[in-house]
């Protein structure tokens, strides 16, 4: 038996020392539960035990006489939970229905916008009425629309210029072929501002934007003739009542001046070309050429183009000695000068600014609203006597100008459907 005892022994001994050795020359790595065979105790077989690797015991190899292979660990690899977690949230996300709250970063942006048209809209609307009762005070104590056009354009430059050099705003950089190109828009913008003060100075502010609300009139016809666009019959029809009621206006006009009228006719034809040609501008790919600065060049350059035209048409009129002879209050007159001239830069500039964020149907509507505004404050402050006919026919083509407008915006939307 001490024998036997002895055997065992040396085999188990060797089989420990080969172990040690193969642990020692293997790859350090992650340590696996391994059970290995023990040699049983001689005591009593309860006292039998299965040592676990990394508790003090060698690890038995595989191949080794009485090794066991290893148990599949009860942990998961590294990494795996947290890829099945996000898995599986992935899958419940796009499972489950769209929250109602997802919308509402949109609904807040959609908000914000309407919310800024809506106050640029009214800036507008303001600016323009200060704009037409302190113009027409001027034209009533300096009959000379050039010159006030020249005094407009004058401070708007100054405005500009203090823009550029405060860095409010990037100036532009534009090669001479643009300025080439710019021009004609910037004749078109001195010609459409000199006719309307050409038509204030002769007839009523209400008279002058009665006629003013015949532009959809001159759009239609513009599109006809330059870009090919027949109108449908429905937009055809809502001419009608334009033209209808400015000339049942025209008729029971108090302050009816033909010269009045026909300025006022070619502003809508000058203003008209230039929203078109606008458009195009605002939508070309010009890095340097943003609804302000073209704004701005066109109002440097209309400057530079109406004093020459001031200067051989009505020469120098708005010098003291010239208004002391017409016996005005200078400063007084100085004043609403240069609050009409304000107001006519920053009403203008708006104006831009609406037309780069919305198409031109939405400030064409806009545009008819202001009217409705002018006319009732321009009427309201000057106590212009209106006659009922005149009224109805001020209405009528204030109602055809928002029918045209509906179905211009409509006229799409059949189309896309």
């Amino acid at each position: 038996m001490q024998s036997m005892a002895a055997t065992t022994a040396a085999s188990s001994s060797r089989a420990f020392s080969l172990a040690l050795r193969h642990s020692s020359a293997s790859p350090a790595g992650p340590s696996r539960h391994v059970a290995f065979a023990s040699p049983p105790s001689s005591s009593s077989p309860s006292s039998c035990r299965w040592p676990v690797a990394g508790a003090g015991a060698p690890v038995l190899p595989l191949g080794i006489r009485g090794g066991l292979r290893p148990l599949p660990s009860l942990l998961p690899p590294a990494g795996g939970a947290a890829a099945r977690t996000r898995t599986a949230a992935a899958a419940a996300a796009a499972a489950s229905p769209p929250s109602e709250d997802d919308g509402k970063p949109e609904e807040a942006a959609g908000i914000s916008r309407t919310l800024q048209l809506g106050a640029l809209i009214l800036v507008w609307y303001i600016l323009n009425i200060y704009f037409n009762i302190y113009n027409k005070l001027v034209l009533k104590a300096v009959p000379f629309p050039l010159t006030i056009t020249t005094f407009q354009f004058a401070s708007g430059t100054f405005f500009i210029t203090l823009m550029w050099l405060l860095n409010l705003h990037p100036k532009p950089r534009l090669s001479l072929q643009q300025y080439a190109r710019l021009l004609p828009l910037a004749l078109i913008h001195m010609l459409g501002n000199a006719f309307t003060n050409m038509s204030l100075g002769r007839v009523s502010v209400s008279f002058t934007h009665t006629i003013k609300a015949m532009e959809p009139f001159f759009s239609v016809l513009l599109s006809v003739l330059f870009l090919g666009e027949a109108p449908s019959f429905r937009v055809l029809r809502s001419l009608v009542p334009i033209v209808g009621g400015v000339v049942l206006a025209s008729m029971t006009e108090i302050s009816f001046n033909w010269i009045g009228f026909w300025s006022a006719m070619a502003s809508n034809l000058t203003n008209q070309s230039r929203n078109v040609i606008s458009k195009k501008f605002l939508a070309g790919k010009e890095e340097s050429l943003d609804d302000i600065n073209l704004f701005s060049i066109m109002t440097v350059m209309a400057f530079l183009l109406s004093a020459p035209l001031m200067l051989s048409v009505e020469g120098i009129k708005f010098t003291p000695s010239y208004l002391q002879s017409t016996g005005v209050n200078i400063k007084e007159l100085c004043v609403k000068a240069a609050l009409a001239g304000t107001c006519f830069h920053f009403y203008q500039q708006v104006s831009y600014s609406l037309l780069a964020r919305v198409s031109p149907v939405t400030h064409s509507v806009a545009n008819s609203l202001k009217r409705v505004v002018v006319i009732v404050s321009s009427v309201l402050f000057f106590r212009t006597p209106i006659s009922p006919i005149n009224a109805l026919g001020t209405g009528v083509a204030l109602l055809g100008v928002y029918l045209y407008s509906r179905l211009k915006q409509a006229k799409p939307k059949a189309k896309a459907s």
